[in-house]
């Protein structure tokens, strides 16, 4: 009996593979628990078209973060931080804040754990971050903190 996984299952089968099982253990372990449905033609039919959604979803969140990689280029985002007397902030300029500053200056929405930071930023000045924006595209982001 062939049948589409519906969950992995050890030993068996993972999600959304279609394989070859025993009568028996089908029957009766795999389609009652709902581990499993049956590989109907309309149900093959509707794997095929989820996987195709999928590999398009892909290509445009690909697509997303290449575009974002040439904007990020082109772009400097501003800063505000404050400091004290000797030039130090007072904390550090988090990924969270780099974040945020884009949103609102270039409306572009990168999380804040695929901006990657080698040391904090703890003074007034220009920088250069990492950000890896995923699909094995990443962009630097030209990054200038003023008083603030």
């Amino acid at each position: 009996m062939k049948v589409i996984f519906n969950v992995d299952v050890k030993g068996q089968g993972k999600k959304g593979e279609l394989k070859e099982v025993s009568e028996g253990y089908g029957r009766n372990y795999l389609l009652p628990r709902k581990l499993a449905t049956e590989a109907t033609a309309d149900n093959i039919n509707a794997m095929k078209l989820k996987e195709k959604a999928k590999a398009a979803q892909r290509a445009r969140e690909k697509a997303q973060a290449e575009a974002y990689a040439a904007q990020l280029g082109a772009v400097q985002v501003v800063v505000k931080a404050k400091a004290g007397s000797a030039g130090k902030l007072f904390g550090a300029v988090t990924s969270e804040a780099i974040s945020r500053a884009l949103k609102e200056q270039f409306d572009m929405d990168i999380e804040k754990n695929k901006i990657v930071q080698t040391e904090p930023i703890k003074a007034y000045g220009a920088y250069s971050v990492k950000a890896k924006l995923g699909y094995e595209v990443s962009a630097t982001i030209n990054l200038l903190v003023v008083e603030g």
